[in-house]
């Protein structure tokens, strides 16, 4: 549940990238052009790939628009009632009362920005032609499958390297049990 939630924000993340891109003037940044440093060099140009016409661009620039302050807002009183609830915790004298209301404001925020993340993805998803939406199904599945690959590479390049894993257990000699031996 924990990585979904992570995935659904990075992938959010992602979106709102590319879209907020594309939202300004001009055309979006030829990949030849992009310095390969950059941590967006990898990333594929999402709404070149969705082949998205001049009007479903139009829209999705006032759809930004529209949203980025409120979007901005919400996030920023999450990272107050982040902040509240840390200094709740951790402050010198203990108040399960202030804790709670401390949780309950944080919740309440988190929930603002879910909100507005969602109702964000669902208008992008109403803009797509039924052609669109399968190409981005795929795309956000190879995103996904990128994710986890790295996420496993460097969990072999952690292990693999003599260090112990996260329950101080030394690497394992040969492959996993659950990988075939080539």
């Amino acid at each position: 549940m924990k990585h979904t939630k992570l995935f659904l924000f990075l992938l959010a993340v992602l979106v709102t990238g590319a879209l907020s891109a594309f939202g300004q003037d001009g055309p979006p940044p030829d990949d030849a052009q992009r310095p390969a440093d950059r941590p967006d060099a990898r990333r594929p140009n999402l709404l070149a790939a969705l082949g998205l016409s001049p009007e479903q661009v139009q829209q999705i620039r006032r759809m930004n628009q529209g949203r980025r302050m409120e979007t901005m807002r919400s996030q920023h009183r999450m990272r107050e009632a982040a902040e509240a609830l840390d200094m709740a915790i951790y402050a010198d004298t203990f108040s399960e009362s202030d804790y709670k209301a401390r949780l309950t404001e944080f919740q309440a925020a988190q929930a603002e920005v879910a909100r507005l993340r969602f109702e964000s993805e669902l208008s992008l998803r109403k803009v797509l032609t039924p052609e669109q939406l399968v190409k981005f199904r795929g795309i956000r599945e190879e995103f996904a499958q990128d994710r986890r690959d790295n996420r496993q590479d460097r969990r072999d390049r952690r292990d693999g390297a003599g260090r112990p894993d996260r329950r101080g257990f030394a690497p394992r000699q040969g492959p996993p049990p659950n990988k075939p031996i080539n």
